[in-house]
């Protein structure tokens, strides 16, 4: 009998106790993308569809042993980054993320859905480490106004946001349409790289919960650039999932969450 070997894609990132976002939504996702899952935690949120109540960071030795034990063992083809929570974590993930010379999807988490905020200010600029080690950075508008002052709602806006993370070392960034209101029924996600410009469109979604969006769409990505895929396949068919994960999202807790459960159709 020959064992299968499915590629193996890492999630960095934290643990949410609801299920729906964080490590949890990435390992579901990789898993229906076709990717083995392994993670580092880097901490623990007691988190559901409501709220994040508490969050503990893990010490930064506990973060390097998990990626040491990873990178002792595994033959990683794609690292997913998620909400990191405070500086010296950044710091530990960026120092770490050298061992691994494969595609880096970040997802520069700053505040949940249900408007927790989920980064240290302090950390905001340590993030400057990880730009650099990125192939893809996936922010929606709030946080790419956040990190380079500049609101992707309009052309100009995209352009110089999307300039402020290719000069910061980024090799492409995927500007996420969901809080971008276009008033035609349709969002948008724009990729882009110093080659050009690539658009995703999907019909928007009315009054869905997006519970666990970013964290699945980021994974996605990753777990389809482990198996190969160039950067515009890869985020086509994680934009493609992301949206039936919403389109049939899952009544579950008080607000919903996006249903890993979803077929593809």
């Amino acid at each position: 009998m020959t064992a299968a070997t499915p590629p193996y894609a890492l999630t960095v990132a934290t643990s949410d106790s609801g299920g729906g976002a964080g490590i949890q939504a990435d390992l579901k996702t990789m898993t229906r993308l076709g990717a083995y899952g392994g993670s580092v935690v880097v901490a623990a949120t007691a988190q559901n569809t409501r709220s994040v109540t508490e969050t503990h960071v893990l010490p930064t030795d506990a973060i390097r042993a998990q990626f040491d034990a990873v990178a002792d063992d595994f033959d990683v083809r794609a690292v997913k980054v998620g909400m990191l929570a405070a500086e010296p974590a950044v710091d530990a993930v960026a120092d770490c993320l050298a061992a691994f010379d494969c595609p880096v999807v970040l997802d520069p988490v700053l505040v949940s859905t249900a408007g927790d905020v989920l980064l240290d200010p302090d950390a905001i600029d340590a993030y400057d480490r990880l730009f650099d080690r990125s192939t893809v950075v996936t922010p929606n508008a709030d946080e790419a106004e956040t990190l380079t002052g500049h609101r992707p709602t309009d052309p100009s806006g995209r352009d110089a946001a999307a300039g402020w993370f290719l000069d910061a070392g980024a090799d492409a960034v995927l500007l996420k349409g969901g809080h971008v209101d276009r008033g035609d029924g349709t969002v948008r996600d724009y990729l882009v790289t110093d080659d050009g410009t690539h658009a995703f469109a999907h019909d928007h979604l009315d009054a869905v919960p997006t519970h666990g969006s970013g964290c699945t769409l980021s994974s996605a990505i990753a777990a389809r650039l482990a198996h190969g895929d160039a950067l515009p396949a890869a985020v086509e068919r994680a934009t493609d999932f992301t949206h039936a994960t919403l389109r049939d999202a899952a009544d579950v807790g008080a607000n919903g969450s996006v249903n890993h459960l979803a077929s593809e159709r």
